[in-house]
């Protein structure tokens, strides 16, 4: 098996993290995992997963292996990280620290310094796929780190993931996360009006699907996203409150950088719209229905 006698830490059990988490199982890792709510580490557990108290207990049990964290938002990182009982006070010198969620590019530098000084190394590898490609052991990784340390973590990248690109130093990863967070928040959010636009003027929209699938318009947004939004299946694979986070982290990085970017920042605040309204807890692809429910008379 590719990760026997591979000591790996994992914190961060949600839609992402517990089926990465559970592959790294399946590949023999010597798995030991960490969730806020606690009864998110059940099943993983009854499956030969050691379960942690803490994140500071995470890394004393993964000594010098591999910490990966899979949580939320950047405050979340950072708490993991640096409370008193986070990964930093039990972190064991040599140890790679590896953020695989979506975080602040400044939060990531800054993080990695305090890390290094520490004594461990740091990766960002941020990840496209949603939770299908957290399942199937096929994400697309972004990484960002030192190339020897980029070599060393390869192993865990292959069980995770079928494309690994190493994109530069520490924070790097992050930021081609946010590019592709902008691009699919966009893109969802014009398809979503597109279909909304041709049921409107009396089109079925299998076959708008079908054709728009055809042509210059083909995404892999479109084919799964579209299809979702004819069906109405907004059962979350990634919630509509993690875009909006991510498209605030894509405006905020962009005034740290002194860009205008303004169908990014229309974006965002269509995103937040949408949560505002109630709709937070659908998949990304339920921003059709709040298109649809805009149209609505207001009373």
């Amino acid at each position: 098996m590719p990760l026997t006698d591979t000591k790996v830490g994992f914190i961060g059990l949600g839609l992402m993290g517990s089926p990465m988490a559970a592959n790294l199982l399946a590949a023999n890792a010597t798995l030991t995992i960490y969730n806020r709510t606690a009864s998110k580490c059940a099943g993983l557990a009854e499956k030969g997963a050691s379960v942690a108290a803490t994140p500071k207990e995470i890394a004393q049990c993964t000594g010098t292996g591999f910490i990966i964290l899979c949580v939320s938002d950047t405050p979340s990182l950072k708490a993991a990280i640096c409370d008193t009982n986070g990964v930093l006070p039990g972190l064991v010198h040599g140890a790679t620290v590896i953020d695989m969620g979506s975080s602040s590019v400044t939060a990531t530098r800054q993080l990695a310094n305090i890390v290094e000084e520490a004594g461990g190394r740091y990766v960002d590898a941020p990840v496209s796929g949603g939770e299908a490609g957290a399942k199937a052991g096929s994400l697309s990784i972004m990484a960002g780190g030192k190339p020897t340390d980029i070599e060393r973590v390869k192993s865990v990248f292959d069980v995770l993931g079928d494309s690994l690109t190493h994109i530069g130093p520490v924070g790097t990863g992050q930021a081609a996360k946010v590019a592709n967070q902008a691009i699919v928040g966009a893109t969802v959010g014009i398809i979503a009006e597109s279909l909304s636009l041709a049921k409107a003027a009396g089109a079925d929209l299998d076959r708008v699907r079908e054709a728009l699938m055809g042509g210059f318009a083909a995404s892999r947004i479109l084919e799964l996203h579209g299809q979702r939004m004819i069906d109405g299946a907004f059962t979350p694979g990634a919630r509509a409150t993690t875009q909006k986070k991510d498209m605030r982290q894509a405006i905020e990085l962009a005034e740290e950088v002194d860009l205008s970017l303004p169908l990014m920042r229309q974006s965002r605040d269509l995103w937040i719209k949408m949560v505002d309204e109630g709709l937070g807890d659908l998949d990304q692809s339920g921003y059709f229905q709040f298109v649809e429910s805009d149209q609505e008379p207001k009373t």
